[in-house]
């Protein structure tokens, strides 16, 4: 498991357009119809990264928490499945119905999309406004496998509520960390 730090992506950049398949329905989405009213979650996850394993609980409920509050949350997996079938689309739809996972799982086979949002991690954090416009990329909060802090999501919670309440960005935007993409 190589460890790896989310790279940079700039504020005020506007969300890189994708149309992927659900891993859950099989249908082909968008970003246009999955964006929230209010904002937009986009987290670059897999199945077996134990860094996403640790958060995953916290994922739904961060979700169930703001879904109804018109934050959209689409959640992404990059990862070479040749090379990491755990990580194959038929097993993430198993973990997506096991986990109950309130927002679409998307396949990004080509990787093109973790290409577009510069991902290098799961888990990988980002924040959109309503107009799709970043204002976070960060990490979830401070919790690591092992390192016996509680899974708060207390950093992505505090960007989450700055677009609702239409506040400035945070400052202060420490990087996620976990393993690193599967590339081809």
């Amino acid at each position: 498991m190589a460890l790896t730090e989310s790279n940079s992506f700039e504020n005020g950049t506007l969300a890189p357009q994708f149309s992927l398949q659900d891993v859950v329905t099989g249908k082909l989405v968008n970003l246009q119809e999955l964006k929230g009213g209010k904002g937009t979650v986009i987290m670059f996850i897999c199945n077996h990264c134990p860094f996403v394993v640790h958060v995953n609980t916290q994922l739904v409920k961060l979700a169930n928490h703001y879904l109804s509050k018109g934050i959209g949350f689409v959640a992404i997996s990059s990862n070479d499945a040749n090379s990491y079938p755990q990580d194959r689309p038929e097993l993430m739809k198993q973990v997506a119905t096991n986990l109950k996972y309130p927002f679409p799982y998307l396949y990004d086979e080509t990787q093109e999309v973790a290409k577009a949002y510069a991902a290098a991690c799961t888990p990988d954090f980002y924040v959109f406004d309503a107009n799709l416009k970043a204002t976070y990329h960060g990490q979830l909060d401070n919790s690591r496998p092992g390192n016996g802090a509680a899974v708060t999501g207390e950093e992505l919670r505090k960007a989450i509520d700055a677009v609702l309440n239409n506040v400035p960005p945070l400052e202060n935007q420490k990087p996620s960390i976990g393993c690193n993409i599967k590339w081809k």
